[in-house]
């Protein structure tokens, strides 16, 4: 597919946020181009519809060109989601190519996380121990049907994240305090129900008077926060109150 300054925008921008669009960057007096043309072209058809092969004449759409700091050609970028995911510059070999290719797509693991069933968690996480975005919801999966032990011990093998390690200090909570204080046992369920809001208020209200399990109900806070991601505005207001509530 051919494209010009004006159709960038959407036939690469735009349609990027929907599968990858590799761009090559090239021009008609150049022999690398012509040689490195053909051999994009076999492997991306070669994908069956999994990614897309821009190409942007350098010469007729130096407005892209520009943009995009071109200084030699052939320049290949691919997109993904709207900005560029990886590049190289020359004329590689079919297999460096393919390797350049195949890294744009997405894993096993990437498929099956997006499934989302606990068939294609469970093997996930076989593949894949520490990725958190398989161990977590397996884990709140395994948490919901009463194994506390099962969900803990795929929490523990996921270092350094803030969900794993949230879900992680409620089930100990829960363990370690049966019957849990009522302003905890409604967090919880509204956490449950999918109600951020009314679980972070009486999550973050109950700080001042959590003597002895101050730092694990934080640990539970920041791993809803962590859920909710940095860009949420609940999630914006609540580590503000957060803050104020620890210090």
């Amino acid at each position: 597919m051919d494209v010009t300054d004006q159709t960038f925008q959407t036939a690469v921008i735009e349609r990027s946020r929907e599968l990858p669009v590799v761009v090559d960057f090239w021009a008609q007096w150049c022999a690398p181009c012509r040689q490195l043309g053909p051999v994009l072209e076999r492997a991306v058809a070669a994908r069956a519809g999994r990614v897309e092969l821009a190409k942007v004449d350098v010469d007729s759409n130096p407005g892209v060109a520009r943009a995009f700091q071109i200084q030699s050609i052939p320049a290949v970028k691919a997109f993904r989601d709207g900005r560029v995911a990886t590049e190289f510059v020359g004329a590689l070999p079919p297999a460096q190519i393919d390797r350049f290719l195949d890294s744009l797509l997405p894993s096993e693991t990437d498929q099956l996380v997006a499934l989302g069933d606990e068939e294609s968690l469970r093997r996930a996480v076989e593949l894949e121990p520490s990725r958190a975005d398989a161990a977590v919801p397996l884990a709140r999966i395994l948490h919901a049907r009463g194994d506390r032990d099962g969900a803990l011990s795929l929490l523990r093998e996921v270092p350094g994240s803030f969900s794993a390690d949230g879900l992680a200090a409620r089930i100990e909570l829960e363990r370690s305090h049966d019957p849990l204080p009522e302003p905890l046992e409604s967090a919880f369920a509204a956490l449950d129900a999918g109600d951020h809001r009314q679980a972070l208020d009486l999550l973050i209200g109950y700080l001042p008077a959590s003597d002895g399990i101050r730092d694990d109900l934080r640990r539970v806070v920041v791993g809803v926060l962590d859920e909710l991601g940095v860009d949420n505005p609940l999630a914006r207001e609540s580590r503000r109150r957060l803050a104020s509530a620890l210090y």
